[in-house]
């Protein structure tokens, strides 16, 4: 049985952890957004262990408090979560922390999220598109449970837009790549074939993400 948590109790733990210090740390690594408060992800883990409810979920993620919203992610049922939840939680997405702890903890064991991943790449906000490249990440790294047939076509998807220079889509678009071709060893060739293409190519973002992941790769598996 599905355990459900109290919203208000919830809520009233978040603010009493609320650390100052802690957010200027996180300012410091890049993220952002409204109404934070610095708990740590360790903490709202702890918060969150054994419940699954979506309505506590929904509820969470419309008070726009940051570290609310990254709970939200942690308790809500994959298997009630529509395409259009997707779609609305990524275009409120205003950080990396968001849009990395909802794609992992969340949407990628969502029934509709391999058929968002190319809308999202191509819409132009940068959360969005991050969100695609991010989910990729996530389901490179769970191996176990996505096979090698999901991922076949997001080597294109990262040919493609690589380009973007925007520090949080270029970095996705890297990641998404060095996860593919370190953890899935039956896509590893057309991984460091890919990034032999990119480090070729002019542009700066994707000469970037072609070198970094052969670096990567070449420590790992050795010079192709």
């Amino acid at each position: 049985m599905n355990k459900t948590g109290n919203f208000d109790e919830l809520m009233a733990k978040l603010f009493a952890l609320e650390n100052p210090v802690n957010v200027a740390g996180q300012k410091r690594f890049g993220i952002q957004g409204n109404s934070m408060l610095g708990v740590s992800v360790y903490e709202l883990r702890k918060m969150a262990r054994g419940i699954s409810d979506h309505e506590l979920a929904a509820k969470l993620w419309a008070t726009g408090v940051h570290d609310a919203r990254l709970l939200a992610t942690m308790v809500d049922e994959p298997a009630m979560v529509t395409r259009v939840q997707m779609n609305h939680w990524t275009e409120d997405f205003d950080s990396w922390d968001i849009c990395d702890q909802a794609t992992d903890n969340l949407f990628i064991w969502a029934d509709e999220i391999h058929s968002l991943i190319p809308e999202w790449a191509n819409r132009e906000e940068e959360f969005v598109r991050r969100a695609a490249f991010a989910s990729m990440a996530a389901i490179a790294w769970h191996g176990e449970h996505f096979p090698d047939q999901v991922l076949e076509g997001y080597l294109a998807l990262i040919e493609a837009y690589a380009y973007d220079q925007r520090n949080f889509v270029k970095k996705a678009v890297n990641w998404a790549l060095r996860n593919i071709g370190k953890r899935r060893a039956g896509m590893r060739e057309a991984a460091v074939a890919c990034a032999y293409r990119l480090a070729e190519r002019q542009e700066p973002s994707v000469r970037w993400i072609g070198k970094d992941a052969l670096r990567e790769f070449e420590k790992m598996f050795g010079k192709s």
